[in-house]
Order: C-alpha cells, then structure tokens, then sequence
C-alpha cells in the first residue's frame, strides 16, 4: 500500500524534528519534506505533492489561516493544525477550521514528557483519517446556498417540547457553523456534542453565538434545554439530557472514552433516546468512525426522527455511513438541506420516512 506522503510546517526547528520523528514511527506514513514558513513550504507543495499538511497556525511572515486561506480555493489539500492549547490557540484554530483545515492536535502544556507522546498517537491518526477526507466537501459547501425554510411557523411555534440532538466530529464544525447560521430564533432547544479538545469548544460555542440567531453556549450541567438555545459538550467531559419535571436539562461529567471519545456522541444520543423519546430529532453530521450509530437507532426505535448528511457534503462519510447502514438514520440529506429539513420535521411537513 502507498504510504501517506506528509509535509511538516512549523517555524520551530525542535518542532518540525519531533513531528518528523514522530510521524515516521507508522509504516503507513511518510514525511517527504519540513517546511519553516508558509512560503517555504508553497513552493515545497508544488514540488513534492504531498497528500497531507501538518501546519503551525502560528508562524511569522504568514499565519497558518492566511496561508490556508490562499492555499485551499487554489489547491486544495488535507491539513491538520497542530496548535496550542490556549485561548489564543483555540481561536486561531478554529479560523483555521473555517479556513479549510480537517483537523486539529494540540500540543502539550504541562506534563510535556507524557503528553507528547499522547500527541503524536493523536497527530498520526488525525493524518491518515485526514488522507481519506473529501477536501472538495469544502469547496461545495462553501459555496452552497441553503435551502430556504419553508417550515410552518405556527406549528414551530407548538413545538417547544422538542430537543434536537447533533453529533459530528472530523469536518464538523464548519458543518455546524451552516446549519447554526439559517436556524431562526425560535428553533427548539439543540444540544450538540462535536469531538473537539478540551478548551476548544468554549471557543467554538462563542463563535456560534456570533453569527447565529441562537444563543449558543457550553453546557455546565444543569442548563435548561429551551426554544432558542444551543449547548455544546464541553471537550472532555460527557454531556447527557435528564428531564426533571417537566424540562429537559444537561449533565454533564467525567467519564471514560466512549467509541475511542470524551464526548462521546452515543452517550449523548441514548440519553436522548430514553429522555426524550418521539419529541426528538437526531443529526448525524460528517465525521470518522461510529460514534452515535447505536444512539441513532435507540432515538430512532423510541420514535425520534432522525437523519444524516450525505456523502457528497462530508468531509468525512463515516459516522453518517454507519448510521444510516445500522438503521438509525432515516435518510441522507446534503448539507444545504440540513436545516430546512430540521425545520420541516419539527413542522410536521417531512415527506419521507424509510
């Protein structure tokens, strides 16, 4: 099998040494060259071909999100950031998400001896799940227009014992970044898990709530799930749906990787399924793996409408695939339609059920 040919960018010598060294432990992958700024490595591209990016998103002379920026409606190639875990980094990051980046790894800040090698696992999965991405998803969808909602209001404006569930990993926050900017204010209560480090998704829940017409924040637990509002699971830390008399609420907490995750969508989904039952829908967003599939199905047999995005739309077509493949997923939508199909479940206006 050919191996993945890598190209290492970071203005630190130590740092392209590491990640060398470290990627090159798999026999799946090959490092054809280390690249110490975003010009370098332009020309460095060109020559060598290479099937995926690491980059440092922050370098001197140019940033890794402006060079993404002029890099991918070019040439558009995988990339996976490699960022510090700080707020600054987690900002930077998530532009560089937006940019067109697949993935991010996080670089040790305490405890480096140990959370390096932690981090080149994490570096050297992210690469090869970044091999097999649909770059051109993002091409697509940034371009896409979304379907106008054509749901009925009044029904909407019924629905405000309705929970939406979404789940979505490698790809996933561009994903979710679409559907947050057409759902209208009134939508019902939407609780998200996105497999994210910790001290990203603060970040990216504030980012959301910028350009969104809902309020969006990180679950703490105990928050009420309500018409109106987005809680994202916090990164580490499990986020679950209870009832407690007549309202639905978060918890969230410690727990073990579920699915090879923490948050776990399938934790988040089987709560759903017991809690909420029929008053549900479930979202299977782009992502490796199958993180959720059995939820899925759980939400789907306890009477939830759910659906998954479609090939053509994810950046990866894993978690989507092994939902719909298990029957937890009615349907695969493209991403333009997620959200007037949202809209139209809640409605009571959706003409498909498989």
């Amino acid at each position: 099998m050919r191996k993945i040919k890598v190209l290492v960018i970071d203005d630190s010598a130590l740092v392209r040494d590491i990640l060398a060294h470290g990627l090159a432990l798999d026999d799946e992958i090959e490092v054809v060259g280390v690249a110490p700024d975003a010009y370098v490595a332009r020309d460095m591209i060109v020559n060598l071909k290479p099937d995926v990016l690491t980059l440092d998103v922050e370098m001197p002379r140019m940033d890794g999100v402006e060079f993404l920026r002029r890099l991918m409606p070019q040439y558009p190639l995988p990339v996976v950031v490699v960022s510090a875990l700080t707020k600054k980094g987690a900002a930077i990051s998530l532009a560089a998400l937006e940019a067109g980046a697949i993935d991010v790894v996080t670089k040790p800040s305490v405890d480096v001896a140990r959370g390096l090698g932690a981090m080149l696992v994490d570096l050297r999965a992210k690469v090869k799940i970044a091999a097999k991405a649909n770059v051109q998803a993002w091409k697509v969808n940034r371009h896409s227009r979304p379907m106008p909602i054509t749901a009925n209001t009044l029904a909407l404006a019924e629905s405000t014992d309705k929970v939406i569930a979404i789940g979505a990993s490698t790809g996933g926050t561009e994903a979710i970044r679409f559907i947050m900017r057409q759902l209208p204010a009134f939508t019902p209560g939407i609780v998200i898990v996105q497999h994210m480090p910790p001290g990203f998704t603060k970040q990216f829940a504030h980012s959301l709530n910028e350009i969104s017409a809902l309020e969006v924040m990180e679950a703490q637990g105990g928050d009420r799930i309500m018409p109106g509002r987005v809680l994202i699971a916090p990164g580490g830390l499990h986020m679950k749906v209870i009832r407690s008399g007549g309202v639905y609420l978060t918890q969230v907490e410690a727990g073990e990787n579920v699915n090879g995750h923490c948050p776990s969508v399938e934790v988040l989904l089987q709560s759903v399924s017991q809690c909420v039952g029929a008053n549900a829908i479930g979202v299977m967003l782009t992502g490796m793996g199958g993180d959720g599939a059995e939820g899925m199905l759980a939400m789907r047999l306890a009477g939830a409408r759910t659906l998954a995005q479609d090939e053509a739309s994810s950046v990866v077509f894993g978690m989507p695939r092994v939902a719909f493949e298990k029957g937890g997923a009615e349907c695969l939508v493209p991403l333009a339609s997620i959200p007037n199909t949202i809209m139209n479940l809640l409605g009571g206006n959706a003409k498909w059920r498989t």
